[in-house]
């Protein structure tokens, strides 16, 4: 009985240390947050909800407003998930369904190479050899096939808000192949030998059961990508063009909230411009964790039985 009660005084003191390390993730968090606060709250007070609506970028006369910054990065992280999603997917079912032993080992060490390079390589990368393939080839391409639209319409500066996605599409892909893989991998061969068994194809044992149970996995590596290309840094920075203005073409140089603040922070030179970069970093901050909210949401409906 005494050999008995040390064992679960042990382990009750095993048990409340290790509690101590995620409320210690909540204190980094709310710590971050109030900290965010209180270093904007000179622009919050003077330009409050406005600040989020408001196109205006000025800080000559200190009139600043972060839409045009919020959209560059919700529009440059969407174009980036639509071209990313069906490569990586492709790949990784590819990888995990039909690639012979060697090729699958040879692609996911070019995979995990890909992930490892810095972003300000993938910036320069962009500069020298991405930046002038859009501006004489692809950007004249789509004008003239696809001028109709607004989305591909003005000049082909070559930099601008589709290089910058496409540069983002090529640095989450590795996420997106890398997790959809291993989640495919994961699926019980039982559930598609039974599959087979009942006459199934092999494409229909792909469709209806292992993608069917690698659904929940294939989305949080989606999601994962997705907080990536919001994040992103320097390779926007460096191929996005930095303008402060709203358009419909996908042509045009763009903004984001991370490269705002890697370009104008060392810049700002009154409290209120400082606040107001800091109020961008607080709006990024509430939009990753929007996007970690809908992603759990989302990951939660996919997850429930009929």
């Amino acid at each position: 009985m005494h050999a008995m009660n040390r064992k679960d005084t042990g382990d009750l003191i095993f048990e409340r240390t290790l509690a101590v390390f995620p409320c210690l993730i909540l204190v980094l968090v709310a710590g971050i947050f109030w900290k965010l606060v209180d270093a904007s709250w000179l622009s919050i007070q003077k330009f409050g909800f406005k600040f989020l609506v408001s196109s205006t970028w000025d800080p000559v006369f200190e009139n600043f407003g972060a839409f045009p910054f919020i959209f560059g990065t919700l529009v440059t992280s969407f174009v980036a998930l639509l071209l990313a999603i069906p490569i990586g997917l492709g790949t990784a079912i590819y990888l995990a369904e039909y690639a012979p032993l060697k090729i699958q080992k040879t692609i996911a060490m070019f995979i995990d190479l890909l992930a490892a390079i810095p972003s300000v390589i993938y910036g320069l990368w962009g500069i020298f050899v991405l930046v002038p393939i859009m501006r004489e080839h692809v950007q004249p391409f789509l004008g003239k096939h696809l001028g109709f639209l607004p989305f591909f319409q003005g000049p082909n500066y070559g930099v601008g808000i589709l290089s910058a996605s496409v540069i983002l599409a090529i640095m989450v892909v590795p996420f997106i192949i890398s997790v959809s893989r291993e989640v495919i991998l994961a699926v019980p061969a039982v559930y598609k030998e039974a599959a087979y068994a009942t006459g199934s194809t092999r494409w229909e044992a792909l469709r209806f059961i292992i993608l069917s149970h690698a659904k929940p996995g294939i989305m949080g590596a989606i999601i994962l990508a997705l907080g990536r290309a919001i994040g992103e840094t320097m390779a926007v920075t460096m191929i996005i063009g930095n303008n402060a203005k709203i358009s419909a073409s996908l042509f045009s140089p763009g903004y984001t909230l991370a490269s705002v603040i890697a370009n104008e922070f060392a810049e700002a030179a009154s409290k209120l411009y400082l606040s107001a970069l800091v109020e961008i970093g607080l709006v990024l901050f509430l939009v990753s964790i929007f996007v970690n909210m809908i992603a759990r949401f989302l990951i939660w409906s996919v997850t429930q039985k009929p």
